[in-house]
């Protein structure tokens, strides 16, 4: 259904720093810039940074939320810690097992150096 996700920043280079790290600890290569954005490409999609073309500043989505796949709950908590480590802030509960109508999820939660909200996601197989 979607082919990309865009985010606006109003420090390209700090975003750039911050999401090649983070996203690195799920094997997202670096971000590749393209004038006033990064784009993080993987065979399952497109996440962008981008400052705001019409000049006013990047504001977070309220009631948003971004969700990354994570290969296991290391990985998410791994993502979690290096978001902390460069800037990012905690929000919601601790990373942890959450379960919604028989499914469990590893989920940990994050804003970004711009207040967007950004979670990494593992789902737990059924046993």
């Amino acid at each position: 259904m979607f082919s990309h996700v865009m985010i606006g920043t109003n420090d390209l280079d700090k975003a750039k720093a911050f999401y090649d790290k983070l996203l690195g600890t799920l094997g997202v290569p670096p971000g590749a810039v393209d004038r006033h954005r990064v784009f993080y490409r993987t065979k399952t999609g497109t996440f962008s940074v981008s400052k705001p073309i019409d000049g006013k500043p990047a504001t977070p989505a309220n009631g948003g939320t971004i969700g990354f796949l994570a290969n296991s709950p290391e990985d998410a908590n791994a993502w979690h810690a290096t978001g902390i480590a460069n800037g990012a802030t905690t929000c919601e509960d601790p990373p942890g097992i959450r379960e919604m109508n028989g499914v469990k999820m590893h989920l940990a939660y994050l804003r970004d150096l711009d207040g967007n909200k950004i979670c990494a996601l593992y789902r737990v197989p059924k046993a």
